[in-house]
């Protein structure tokens, strides 16, 4: 079965390599929750110095994972953002280097996951309550086919992509009408947060309606950060707040558990394991 792409650029060779980077990867994350952001506002929030994190977010841009706002910022003063329309990580590189550099990132994407949902219960009790009724995680056991596993998986996605679309029209009205207050009055100062927002809006995770036999849903808590929605499906396909992942480890979300499959009616059928969190972080301030 083919797998779609649902985002604007598949990462390479090289790409992956230069991605999977301790440091780069907070950088992305740091922009990723709280918006434009510059070298040394970031240096200060990860106790490096600016030219290090001058040196890692021209790395991040080459390979098209970040962008300079236009017209944001004073004199040589730069402001990153995450450039919109997400990334896929592709097919499972054959060279070693590469595959090993896709193996560190996706286990940081599961580190990632796992730190977001235990963040949001932390703070869901101090949500607003119009962010807490539309949060929500849960998970769902599925027996299907693999076809009808792909059809699953390409149906959220769709869904998905309408609303990245959203938020990325946002992120870019932001940057415009940031870039025209900087003009009138001035850049931000530095040592401000890193943005108002990036357009995105929080992580939100909530209550769901109680699943079938063999499904959980749990209620949702926010933190301050980014938006972002997790779908998973299967033990190997995973899709963060602002990407794709699919190739060897299964098209976004997209695998079905070659243990214990049987057949039905004369299709193959697997336990399909769906994972799916909305996590409105952002709604609840730090401290």
């Amino acid at each position: 079965m083919t797998s779609k792409r649902y985002s604007a650029r598949t990462l390479d060779a090289n790409a992956l390599k230069s991605f999977a980077h301790p440091l780069r990867l907070r950088i992305y994350e740091l922009l990723d929750e709280h918006g434009p952001s510059t070298a040394t506002r970031l240096a200060g929030l990860l106790g490096q110095n600016t030219g290090a994190t001058s040196y890692h977010l021209r790395e991040l841009a080459r390979h098209g994972m970040i962008e300079i706002v236009a017209g944001m910022g004073r004199g040589k003063e730069k402001y990153w953002r995450i450039t919109p329309g997400g990334y896929s990580y592709g097919d499972q590189p054959a060279d070693p280097d590469a595959a090993g550099a896709l193996e560190f990132l996706l286990d940081d994407l599961i580190r990632q996951r796992s730190a977001e949902l235990a963040r949001w219960r932390e703070v869901a009790d101090r949500a607003p309550a119009e962010w807490y009724q539309v949060s929500g995680f849960g998970r769902r056991s599925l027996r299907l086919t693999p076809e009808e596993t792909g059809r699953m998986r390409d149906e959220v996605l769709e869904v998905l992509e309408r609303y990245r679309a959203v938020s990325d029209g946002r992120a870019r009205s932001l940057g415009a009408e940031i870039g025209a207050e900087g003009s009138a009055q001035g850049s931000a100062s530095a040592g401000g947060p890193l943005s108002a927002d990036d357009g995105r809006g929080p992580e939100v995770t909530q209550a769901g309606e109680p699943g079938a036999a063999g499904d959980s849903a749990g209620s949702g808590a926010m933190t301050g950060g980014s938006g972002g929605v997790d779908f998973a499906a299967g033990p190997a396909g995973t899709a963060g707040p602002g990407e794709d992942v699919a190739g060897a480890t299964g098209a976004v979300g997209a695998v079905g558990s070659a243990a214990g499959s049987d057949r039905s009616g004369g299709a193959v059928v697997g336990h399909v394991v769906v994972h799916f969190d909305v996590l409105p972080i952002g709604a609840v301030q730090e401290g």
